[in-house]
């Protein structure tokens, strides 16, 4: 008898739990994509609290707000992004004086009558277009960090020394080193000073800096992207192997366009003449824009132009990041200049004292504001 219990026993308290196990397994969502997975699993909590943490720090940094010093090339620029962005950016004037002797009578803009800047988030927009105001700058700068200041951003747009980086025999200066050791010796506010600079000519150049600066390396190719996207452009060439090897990869997103990529360089020629030949790529029927971080007097990005004509390109655009065009060389690419062989010639505003001279009404000339994309650039640290 108790065995007979016992068995019955047995077999009902299994039969009710293989009954509870299976109501469990069909309330239980099945799932049949290794990739989808249910809001409560800690993958996608871990996910979904990345993705709160990222977007509460967004808004705090889109939210923080800067006093404006500027250098008197870029006050335009400060008073656009005042204009622009009222509720971040405040921009106090500076006078940019000297004494009879040559020597500065700078007065700061923003510490009378009333102190603003002490104990602020600084944004110091720079312009080395000449070392006379450079070293000028550097002054504020200094006076800036020995203010009790929170943090110094300053916005370089062009770095002039990016292309003089090495020497190849004794005697010889490289500049950019002297302009690392000058950022890098600035004081200390309790944090880097951070440096944003544009397209930087030589990458390597950021390991320059040390101490108290740190480079913060941005790209104006986005602005380019934007605009390749209104125009019938299908090709993106490069005048060398390293303008190539540094910028194509930011055009891979674009597959949609069907881009044509090619890549020019120098082969020497007779005797110690050198010329410019197409490595890779074939522009023939396209519409190509020539791609590189700079133009001086523009002899290479004129024979690379050329080239992609008579190889049968159907127009011919040029971009670069910086337009230095010393003594006004950019006139020998307007129309009827002897290096007008571009139907576009696009670049920024890095260097306003020689884009504000550009005609822009009445040429091939087309010049992208820089504005927006550093606010994206200081929020977000990376150019996208």
């Amino acid at each position: 008898m108790h065995r007979t219990l016992r068995f019955l026993f047995i077999v009902l308290f299994v039969g009710a739990t293989v009954a509870e196990k299976k109501s469990q397994i069909e309330a239980t969502p099945i799932i049949t994509d290794s990739k989808k997975c249910r809001l409560d699993t800690p993958d996608c909590l871990s996910h979904n609290q990345d993705t709160t943490m990222y977007s509460h720090q967004m808004k705090k940094r889109e939210s923080m707000k800067y006093q404006i010093i500027a250098a008197e090339a870029c006050e335009p620029l400060a008073q656009r992004l005042q204009d622009t962005y009222p509720d971040r950016f405040t921009f106090h004037k500076t006078s940019w004086e000297k004494f009879p002797d040559g020597t500065d009578q700078i007065t700061i803009g923003g510490f009378t009558p009333v102190n603003f800047i002490s104990g602020e988030h600084i944004l110091f927009l720079a312009s080395f277009h000449n070392n006379d105001v450079t070293l000028s700058q550097f002054s504020v700068m200094i006076a800036l960090l020995q203010s009790f200041i929170e943090s110094l951003t300053v916005v370089l747009p062009f770095s002039p020394v990016g292309t003089m980086e090495r020497v190849v025999k004794e005697g010889q200066l490289a500049t950019a080193n002297t302009h690392a050791h000058m950022f890098s010796s600035l004081p200390s506010c309790g944090r880097p000073t951070r440096l944003m600079v544009y397209d930087l000519h030589t990458l390597q150049n950021r390991f320059y800096l040390h101490g108290n600066a740190i480079a913060s390396l941005q790209t104006a190719i986005p602005l380019l992207k934007e605009k390749i996207k209104s125009t019938n452009i299908n090709g993106i060439a490069f005048p060398d192997d390293g303008a190539a090897k540094r910028f194509s990869e930011v055009f891979h997103d674009m597959h949609c366009r069907h881009l044509e990529i090619i890549v020019c360089g120098k082969t020497r020629g007779d005797g110690d003449e050198r010329r410019v030949v197409i490595q890779d790529g074939n522009p023939r029927g396209r519409h190509i824009v020539i791609v590189d971080d700079l133009v001086q007097t523009g002899g290479t990005l004129y024979e690379t132009g050329k080239v992609l004509r008579e190889a049968g390109a159907a127009s011919v655009n040029a971009f670069v990041s910086h337009a230095v065009f010393p003594n006004e060389s950019w006139k020998r690419f307007n129309k009827g200049g002897d290096r007008a062989c571009f139907t576009k010639f696009w670049t920024t505003n890095s260097i306003p004292t020689v884009t504000d001279q550009l005609p822009v009404e009445d040429g091939i000339f087309e010049v992208f504001d820089l504005m927006d994309l550093i606010v994206h650039d200081l929020d977000h640290y990376s150019t996208t």
